[in-house]
């Protein structure tokens, strides 16, 4: 089978060699040409290459195809990919990428799109990166007037303890301390009752200019015949929460607004400076340290 394939090689004719790449290639001119036409220009030439490709590859085809036994077809088959896909390697290896166009203006007019493209790529990368240091410079503006602030906090704090220390070395252990001491208990005692006094007078105003919504007390939500009525509280109660959240937890004073608050007393105390609400999460809220 082999002896007769070669035989009928050797009595083949030769094939006439087809044109070379430069035969498809235009003539080089001077004249100027539009980014438009030298598209145009380079993809009719791609063309014409391709065209010629698949002519040969027909040949290829039809040279190749003998008749041969079914078992042995699959096998031929696979051992003439593997010969083609290695000479092809080879080729390429081989081989220098040639450019397909040797027109100085279509390369010129290509060669500047694609620069103008990447210009502007590089433009808009350069416009965010400069909005990500503007930001990142504001942010740390912000954290260094921060700091400056828990600094001097820091040095004032000290400070007041630094003189507490002095005064209590300074106090004699005599009679004179326990004189002192009732004498403090006295004004806490004077200060208790006046805190009291003020709490009492601000609850009668509450009550009197700011009553609950209904006679009731109570706010119904949607759907009132499946979730029960949310008892609300008095504005009175709500500054109660806020002062004892703010007393008793100073580093955390933010309270959870929930549906027992009236939304017009939170609008009320947000609107007038009372109240601030938590920069990340709406649904909380504290008092403005007035003894700050």
């Amino acid at each position: 089978m082999s002896a007769e394939r070669a035989q009928r090689k050797k009595e083949r004719p030769a094939e006439p060699r087809g044109p070379t790449m430069s035969e498809y290639l235009p003539e080089v001119t001077n004249n100027c040409v539009s980014p438009e036409d030298a598209e145009e220009e380079l993809l009719k030439e791609c063309e014409s290459i391709w065209k010629h490709m698949e002519k040969h590859q027909s040949k290829l085809l039809l040279l190749g195809t003998e008749a041969m036994l079914e078992s042995d077809v699959k096998l031929c088959m696979l051992m003439m990919r593997v010969k083609a896909l290695m000479a092809e390697y080879h080729q390429w290896q081989n081989r220098s990428p040639d450019l397909i166009s040797t027109n100085p203006d279509v390369l010129l007019e290509l060669g500047k799109e694609e620069l103008q493209k990447v210009k502007n790529d590089l433009e808009m990368v350069l416009s965010i990166v400069q909005l990500k240091n503007k930001k990142l410079e504001e942010d740390l503006k912000r954290e260094q007037q921060w700091h400056k602030e828990q600094e001097l906090i820091l040095d004032t704090l000290t400070g007041i303890e630094e003189e507490t220390k002095i005064k209590i070395q300074q106090l004699p252990k005599t009679s004179l301390t326990a004189r002192a001491f009732q004498e403090l208990q006295n004004k806490v005692s004077k200060l208790r009752m006046y805190k009291e006094e003020l709490l009492d007078a601000l609850g009668e105003f509450l009550e009197e200019h700011f009553p609950l919504p209904e006679s009731d007390g109570s706010a119904k939500k949607e759907n009132s015949s499946e979730e029960p009525d949310v008892e609300l509280i008095t504005l009175n109660e709500i500054l109660e929460i806020l002062i004892g959240k703010l007393m008793n937890t100073p580093h955390e004073p933010y309270v959870t607004i929930d549906d027992s608050f009236w939304p017009p007393y939170i609008e009320l105390l947000l609107r007038y400076g009372i109240a601030l609400r938590h920069p990340e999460d709406p649904n909380r809220m504290r008092l403005e340290a007035f003894h700050m």
